[in-house]
């Protein structure tokens, strides 16, 4: 069944050219018969529900059937999946046998419920990352690992990297993230989706009337930043510079943010922040991808000023906006911001004040640094890139199981 309504290829073609828009669906027309599964911990919250909830129907819309599945688990598991996320960002973790086996119960659980004869199974992050000890495979099994691996904790590694060496493949955001393992290692920078509800254009009276919906003044320069809430994007640090600037100039700060179904730090961060509110210091919980559009394209300055971060998707999304970005000088950030080019990269609170000050007074810098970030996530970040390099993974995997076939026969 055709739906009008879901994002094609084709649409691309007014941001990217006929030319790269071409050259992708001749690709996936040499895999039409794949039949693909994308397996996480969670439907929505965070970068990587953001783009497999894009990505997946992108898939689909070429011809290659591409399936979601989304694991279960205890308050527990998820428990002890958040201290495996901090580890692998460098946090402690007391790895006790008691945890282990919940995590593994859980994930071996998880395979009996699904079933899978599929052509190509992706694996999402630690959550689901033990699936492929139950299962007898017959196609390429690939793990994508979107976490920030600059400096993963030894015992902790020492545990996953048996499992990781089982895959075909790892994909990682970017080459820093590199480890030691037998397993070949894929490169792969997350993209956005231009044409979603938090991407899309929007006039000036839908972008006011989100605003006013929350209660957000609009009377002083808007800081925004909308993020998880996560110790890792360091809300904390963002209040305390914004309160530095605000001595020198009057603004209003709005820090925007979900509590992922998987992340259940979530709302501990959250009642933190709660008792910072001022009239001038807004902290917001809504799943309301409108209101970030509207915030980040009102946003006189967007921070994400994450202190371990794989990517960063709400970089890439403000700076198609147009806006004036300051972020954490870490991980996948540094592939998006080019320092005093297309926007600030900042390695402390003083320095974030510093250069947020910087940006507010300065109209011009902010715009002509605006109009060059939109051109670097054009030219870099967008869904379309990301497909492609799947597609050329997808028929790299067909034609080595070809000759294996052609081999064994």
């Amino acid at each position: 069944m055709e739906d009008s309504r879901l994002v094609k290829v084709e649409d691309y073609e007014v941001i990217v050219g006929s030319e790269k828009v071409e050259r992708v669906r001749e690709k996936a027309k040499l895999l039409q018969d794949l039949h693909v599964v994308h397996i996480n911990s969670t439907y929505y919250g965070g970068g990587v529900a953001e783009i497999l909830s894009s990505l997946i129907l992108l898939m689909n819309s070429t011809g290659i059937k591409t399936g979601w599945r989304v694991i279960q688990g205890s308050p527990d598991f998820f428990t002890i999946t958040k201290k495996i996320h901090n580890a692998l960002q460098g946090g402690d973790i007391n790895l006790t046998d008691r945890k282990l086996k919940i995590y593994e119960d859980v994930v071996y659980e998880n395979a009996i419920r699904n079933h899978l004869d599929h052509d190509m199974v992706i694996i999402h992050d630690p959550q689901p990352l033990p699936m492929i000890r139950h299962y007898k495979r017959k196609c390429p099994w690939i793990w994508r690992c979107h976490i920030d691996l600059t400096n993963p904790n030894r015992e902790l590694w020492n545990y996953l990297s048996p499992l990781i060496e089982r895959y075909d493949a790892v994909i990682l955001s970017i080459r820093e993230y590199q480890q030691k393992l037998k397993t070949p290692q894929l490169f792969f920078l997350p993209a956005i989706n231009p044409f979603s509800i938090k991407n899309r254009d929007m006039t000036e009276a839908e972008i006011q009337e989100r605003l006013v919906h929350y209660n957000i003044p609009t009377d002083l320069p808007l800081v925004v930043q909308v993020s998880r809430f996560d110790r890792w994007k360091d809300p904390e640090g963002v209040i305390r510079a914004f309160k530095i600037a605000r001595k020198e100039i009057d603004c209003t700060l709005v820090l925007l943010g979900n509590i992922a179904t998987d992340d259940p730090e979530g709302e501990a961060v959250y009642d933190s922040l709660i008792k910072q509110r001022e009239d001038r210091i807004i902290i917001l919980s809504h799943q309301d991808t409108a209101l970030v559009n509207a915030l980040q394209r009102r946003a006189t300055v967007v921070m994400q000023k994450s202190i371990r971060e794989g990517f960063g998707l709400t970089v890439a999304e403000a700076m198609w906006k147009g806006a004036a970005v300051i972020g954490g000088n870490v991980g996948g950030i540094r592939y998006q911001i080019e320092d005093g080019v297309n926007g600030f990269l900042v390695s402390s609170v003083e320095e974030a004040a510093d250069r947020l000050i910087q940006l507010l007074k300065n109209k011009k810098l902010r715009e002509e640094m605006g109009q060059r970030a939109r051109e670097t996530v054009r030219e870099k970040f967008l869904l379309i890139r990301l497909l492609e390099q799947y597609l050329d993974l997808f028929g790299s995997f067909e034609t080595l199981y070809l000759l294996r076939g052609s081999i064994v026969v």
